[in-house]
């Protein structure tokens, strides 16, 4: 089969490999919608070290076209929602209940795609555990909703998670790319008061409003802590970091108010440090607590969000903006993705296999 993907750092391209194998418990799918992540061209360009002839792309609507015999609940020719993690759910360490469903056996390890195991770029690609991982897709929530749950509303959900955002509480989220306007519409749907909005893309901007921003800061405007500070002298209860580079935890620390929350959801390079003053952080009596974490994985999780769209509270299917059509435009819009023009949300790979074969 062939596949989109890398064949070492900075080198992308159409790749030949092996079929995936069916194991017991697991299904074979074919992708009939697709859409490019941050993280699959941060991946190309070494951002998490050194990968050679690896399938990218981990968010993706499926057919399963074969199935392992004691898998109960899907069949040959069913259409599924794939999250993008897709945790061994028989391991160990999930039986610990503060565990994150994102990792199994390793860091991450639930985060299959990409890392141990070829994307959903390919002609083919594998699930693992199909009972617990696969969700059928409804019939009242559109491909484009879908799509969108896998990673990007799941992840930035998960960053207004972590934040623990209250009711009638301060969020700043930092970059309002596809991830933070998810957060920024998380922390909306968990009772949040103001919301602070950091980005300066014209249409980002105003989904951003859409999603439930209450303010609008540009880094264009002077330093980001100084302009939330004059807005809230005594701080704000808690920051959720999508995008930018590690600085936007020390600009956080200088945010957020003594006993407050710093989330970050961001995937942050290799060659990259975290450090800032111990004096920002109180000298580690301030109890301002740092978070970061991938997002759950799992079919419970896609269900739940999947139960948010039906009710009408979000609408995650207006992050798509691109729309490409037919299996080998998944290079164009990977390159998109890559390039990132100004008006680019997020696009998307829609697959007739009639119209392929």
């Amino acid at each position: 089969m062939k596949g989109y993907g890398m064949f070492e750092v900075n080198k992308v391209g159409w790749l030949e490999k092996e079929k995936p194998v069916l194991t017991g418990g697991d299904a074979i799918l074919r992708p009939v919608a697709v859409a490019p992540c941050s993280s699959d061209t941060h991946m190309s360009h070494g951002g998490s070290g050194s990968r050679t002839n690896v399938i990218l792309g981990h968010e993706a609507i499926g057919e399963i076209v074969e199935v392992a015999d004691n898998v109960k609940n899907f069949k040959k020719g069913d259409i599924v929602v794939v999250p993008c993690v897709t945790p061994d759910w028989d391991a160990v360490p999930l039986q610990d209940p503060d565990h994150s469903e994102a990792h199994d056996h390793s860091l991450m390890g639930g985060f299959k795609f990409l890392n141990s195991k070829d994307g959903v770029f390919g002609e083919f690609f594998h699930v693992n555990n199909a009972d617990a991982n696969l969700v059928h897709m409804p019939d009242d929530v559109t491909i484009e909703q879908a799509l969108m749950t896998v990673d990007m509303m799941s992840t930035g959900f998960y960053g207004a998670e972590m934040a623990k955002v209250k009711l009638g509480d301060t969020v700043v989220v930092f970059g309002i790319g596809p991830v933070g306007l998810m957060a920024v519409a998380g922390a909306k749907l968990r009772g949040a008061g103001e919301i602070i909005a950091i980005g300066t893309r014209p249409n980002c901007v105003e989904l951003a409003k859409e999603y439930g921003a209450t303010k609008i800061l540009s880094y264009k405007e002077g330093d980001l802590a100084d302009q939330v500070r004059s807005l809230y002298p005594e701080g704000v209860d808690c920051t959720i970091i999508a995008g930018g580079t590690t600085d936007n935890i020390t600009q956080s620390l200088r945010m957020v108010k003594p006993g407050g929350i710093i989330s970050n959801v961001n995937y942050y390079d290799s060659s990259e440090t975290v450090s800032f003053p111990a004096l920002l952080w109180g000298l580690g009596m301030s109890d301002i607590t740092i978070t970061g974490g991938f997002c759950r994985g799992g079919a419970r999780r896609i269900e739940r969000l999947l139960n948010v769209i039906r009710s009408g509270r979000v609408d995650p299917g207006k992050l798509l903006n691109y729309k490409f059509e037919g299996f080998d435009q998944i290079e164009d819009a990977y390159k998109l993705m890559d390039e990132k023009p100004r008006d680019l949300i997020k696009p998307y790979v829609v697959i007739d296999w009639d119209k392929e074969a």
